[in-house]
């Protein structure tokens, strides 16, 4: 969204639209929820077919909503086509269908210790292309949300971590978590359009991009089945972590910047592990306490606004 959106929405919706926080914490939520969809799904939905469906229906969803803005951004978007096809197909292309092929072969424990290094991934990107560095504050901060998360990940018992082994699915999701840092630099230099325009167009372009590895998929794999179960995780993800998280993520980005957002990466496993005690039934622990207060505190010191 841009800063005259503000004037042609909602009071309420204008509000959210302007609290990064409240909207970084809100893609966390739907991101946990799409790992474990996504872990789910594997062996069930193919990856490719997994991440083509997703934002076929995503683009769908948004499509009559942002279809106004589109023909008022249109040639906007044409003139900067090179960087709105570029997010399109690191964002929307290749990171979730890397994220959904690496599940396949990962477990759950190995891509949350994998996710813990986004901020710092972001970092680096943000130093080659826009000579951005972390401040010390941001540094303690992820460094702080980092012990937060291993703390809650290996059950406060941090002498596990020399037993993790990492895999095939493990090097795809690096370089999954990559692409999607580099996504995350790049959204600071879209255009000046709508946040429904950005959203629609790379949903769009990316699951276009994707029609090619689809067809091929068809052929090489087994189709998906049409079963309730398949059918609902299509839904949770073209919705929740598609279409309703990249509206706040990009929105929350454009707020505050690609270094102050990152952190909200570590809200991932915490939400995830919040959705394992409601959803699966497990009991919460001391060390699920001290890992929550850990990360609200590094996300609290990295991402606020540092004066003058």
């Amino acid at each position: 969204m841009s800063a005259s959106e503000s004037t042609t929405t909602p009071a309420s919706t204008a509000w959210i639209a302007n609290q990064p926080y409240l909207l970084l914490c809100i893609t966390a939520m739907c991101w946990a929820g799409n790992a474990i969809v996504g872990r789910l799904a594997a062996g069930h939905i193919p990856p490719v077919t997994l991440s083509f469906l997703r934002w076929a229906a995503a683009f769908l969803i948004i499509l009559p909503f942002a279809w106004k803005h589109l023909v008022r951004d249109w040639a906007t978007i044409r003139n900067n086509l090179g960087i709105m096809v570029l997010l399109s197909v690191t964002g929307i292309s290749a990171f979730n269908t890397l994220q959904y092929w690496a599940l396949e072969y990962t477990m759950a424990l190995n891509t949350m210790l994998l996710q813990s290094a986004a901020p710092l991934i972001v970092a680096l990107w943000s130093l080659i292309l826009l000579g951005a560095r972390l401040t010390l504050a941001q540094l303690l901060g992820v460094l702080l949300s980092l012990c937060g998360v291993l703390v809650i990940l290996l059950h406060g018992d941090l002498t596990t971590l020399s037993k993790v082994e990492f895999n095939k699915g493990d090097l795809i999701f690096i370089v999954a978590l990559a692409i999607f840092a580099l996504y995350s630099v790049l959204t600071l230099k879209r255009p000046k359009i709508h946040g429904l325009s950005m959203a629609a167009f790379t949903f769009g372009c990316g699951a276009l991009v994707l029609i090619p590895l689809f067809a091929w998929e068809l052929t090489a794999r087994p189709v998906m089945q049409l079963t309730i179960g398949n059918l609902l995780s299509l839904f949770y993800v073209a919705v929740f972590p598609s279409t309703l998280a990249f509206l706040c993520f990009n929105r929350g980005v454009q707020l505050i910047g690609a270094n102050r957002a990152a952190p909200f990466f570590h809200m991932v496993p915490v939400f995830g592990t919040i959705m394992s005690i409601v959803f699966i039934g497990e009991h919460p622990q001391a060390f699920h306490f001290i890992g929550f207060a850990l990360v609200l505190a590094g996300v609290f010191a990295a991402s606020r606004k540092q004066s003058a």
